[in-house]
């Protein structure tokens, strides 16, 4: 980040020498002048303002590396939450199924009642479905737009294909998706000792040597 702001600040401090050197480029081709001292001038500015101008083209493509990391960590919370909420999406589409509803006033009850990030997509569902699209359709598009969410599209959109019943196929994904998170919490769990590693070695350990070793070794200075 340190080398961004400088760069940053380099391209600014460059603009008034960029605009000088195009001044005196213009007046050198207007007069005539034979290279000189202006000439020389002028050269150690363009080469300057090239020099810059580089740095400023390759300053996007930094920002986009540095950004990289928030971006992913960005999209991991993204799925995680919504994963968190597909196995409660996938119990009460299934629940609404067992209850007699098509496939379709399913999702709506599951819409209805599901988690606001699972809410919103399958209202987009209903909403699509209202404009004229079909239920197949509007399926693929979540699924294609929401990778979390595809494998409940695509029980739903294999049972209306098929016409089989769709019901067990939401049992075994609300079983997947909840075995799923089960490994992603294990996995997070098992790098909480690393990440108390850094609170430990940065805090804790300093702290006991300053509450222990430190005033046993002043005591025995003044003595």
């Amino acid at each position: 980040m340190t080398g961004v702001l400088a760069l940053a600040w380099g391209a600014l401090a460059a603009l008034p020498f960029v605009s000088r050197a195009r001044r005196l480029a213009v007046a050198d081709r207007s007069s005539g002048v034979p290279a000189g001292r202006t000439g020389a001038a002028t050269a150690r500015l363009r080469a300057l303002t090239q020099r810059f101008a580089g740095q400023s083209r390759a300053l996007p493509r930094v920002l986009r590396v540095v950004r990289a990391p928030a971006r992913s960590r960005a999209a991991r919370r993204s799925d995680a939450e919504y994963l968190r909420e597909l196995a409660v999406a996938v119990d009460l589409i299934g629940v609404g199924v067992a209850a007699g509803c098509t496939p379709y006033l399913a999702v709506e009850v599951g819409a209805e009642w599901s988690g606001p990030h699972i809410g919103r997509a399958l209202r987009d569902v209903s909403h699509a479905c209202a404009l004229g699209q079909s239920f197949d359709d509007a399926l693929r598009d979540l699924g294609a737009r929401l990778e979390p969410v595809r494998p409940l599209t695509e029980a739903l959109r294999t049972s209306a294909r098929l016409g089989s019943p769709v019901a067990p196929a939401l049992a075994r994904l609300a079983v997947d998706v909840r075995a799923d998170l089960r490994r992603r919490a294990e996995a997070r769990a098992r790098t909480v000792p690393v990440r108390l590693c850094f609170p430990l070695v940065g805090c804790v350990l300093p702290a006991f040597a300053l509450l222990t070793v430190v005033p046993v070794v002043l005591d025995g200075l003044h003595r």
